[in-house]
């Protein structure tokens, strides 16, 4: 017989939990047994004692365990989905998810809206007239089925996981969040249960990511490999740059438009390359060989998908996207070169002006948001535009000014530097 305090005080103590006892405080946790303060207890003394590889992995079981698993195998077509761990100008997904499926695998991707400075491609989406986020499973099928088709992005259904979805809201709150088991579990539980057969993780690391520091990142990175090794889900990660942000837009519509001309061959040159390099990930996890995804941006074959995604979840592909009512343009106060831009400055900026909410559930706003007009490494001079403000409240402008006040840093002889985008590549030796 199993009880809370003794499972909390045996984590305080430093003691690895057996299988059963993760087992009972999950599923009990779950119905309410073990009550919402107890749990807060738990995930303390596991931000502060960590857990082994085989605590988490069982814990991820639990929680998978907690609700429903889907399954694809049906569709006669490999699965493969992707995952990141939320940045600036994060608009990856939007190009991706068509992309990959006009290479031949099915791309059942499940995502989340935004909160804080991290934008949520749920949120980006919305801003498609029509576009719906909430599809049931065999929505979600029929789509994936389609051969004209064969990607979807959607919400998590309650029943996947919901034993994280319980604990993810004790955390936001109790300053455990960044606990790598407790963040590897989450993402993998929710992952591992929407049925995908491998996995490619795009773990950010830099000063607008959630993951500062490269030990950090890397830790979470392979952490999460290894839970998805455990599950049978081939999976990979690539430890990716958030630095600066990417591409030159964060905000809802206008992140969809910048996606809008990746897809259409054109684009900002570092969201073309992190999105082929992660597509090239996903094809080779998915065992698809001898398919260029550079090839189906050129001839429009990613494009078609993405209409067609678009339209199969309600929304209208040649609508209008919203546009914010008012702009304010900030120009650069010196000459020289840009060698460094904040980007969580930038994020915290687009959130003030209106991209992001404080709370889960609170609107946004789908055309406000930042338009970079100086990266690192281009030239500026005095009087050179900057960036754009875009918000439907203007009194948002002096708070997102104030977030940007020290996001450019430009001096006057700074050498060419290159920082690549992929910083490091890490799947299981076992595969």
């Amino acid at each position: 017989m199993h009880d809370a305090s003794s499972i909390i005080a045996a984590k305080r103590d430093g003691r690895e939990l057996s299988g059963a006892e993760i087992d009972w405080v999950v599923e009990a946790f779950t119905r309410g047994v073990v009550a919402d303060e107890q749990m807060s207890a738990l995930a303390m003394a596991i931000y502060f004692r960590g857990m082994t590889r085989e605590e988490v992995s069982r814990w991820t079981t639990a929680m998978i365990s907690s609700g429903r698993r889907l399954d694809f195998t049906h569709l006669g077509r490999p699965t493969v989905d992707k995952h990141s761990t939320g940045g600036v100008g994060d608009k990856i997904t939007l190009p991706l998810a068509p992309l990959v499926a006009a290479c031949g695998a099915a791309v059942p991707q499940l995502s989340g809206r935004g909160l804080g400075h991290t934008g949520g491609t749920l949120d980006k989406l919305e801003s498609i007239p029509g576009w719906r986020a909430d599809l049931d499973t065999s929505e979600m099928a029929e789509i994936l089925s389609d051969p004209a088709v064969g990607a979807v992005v959607c919400a998590a259904g309650s029943d996947l996981a919901p034993a994280d979805r319980r604990l993810y809201a004790l955390r936001d709150v109790t300053g455990t969040v960044e606990s790598i088991p407790l963040i590897a579990s989450s993402i993998m539980s929710k992952k591992i249960a929407e049925g995908t057969g491998a996995l490619v993780l795009d773990v950010k690391v830099g000063s607008g990511a959630f993951m500062k520091k490269l030990d950090d990142a890397r830790e979470l990175a392979q952490t999460m490999v290894d839970l998805g090794s455990d599950a049978g889900v081939r999976t990979m990660a690539l430890l990716t740059a958030m630095d600066a942000p990417l591409g030159h837009t964060a905000g809802n519509a206008l992140e969809v438009r910048e996606s809008l001309e990746v897809l259409a061959g054109g684009g900002p040159s570092d969201v073309v390359e992190l999105t082929l390099e992660l597509a090239r990930e996903m094809l080779k996890a998915a065992g698809i060989d001898g398919v260029d995804p550079a090839d189906k941006l050129r001839d429009g074959s990613a494009m078609d998908r993405w209409r067609r995604m678009i339209a199969a979840q309600g929304g209208d592909p040649d609508a209008p996207l919203p546009t914010a009512r008012h702009t304010e343009v900030l120009l650069s106060e010196s000459d020289g070169v840009v060698c460094g831009l904040d980007a969580m400055a930038v994020g915290l900026a687009a959130w003030r002006l209106g991209a992001g909410r404080a709370r889960q559930g609170e609107p946004v706003q789908a055309g406000a948001g930042i338009e970079l007009h100086a990266k690192p490494g281009e030239t500026v001079s005095v009087g050179t535009p900057l960036v754009t403000l875009h918000t439907d409240t203007p009194e948002r402008f002096a708070a997102a000014k104030a977030a940007l006040s020290e996001a450019w840093t430009v001096v006057a002889d700074a050498p060419s530097v290159t920082t690549p985008l992929v910083i490091e590549r890490i799947e299981d030796p076992s595969r």
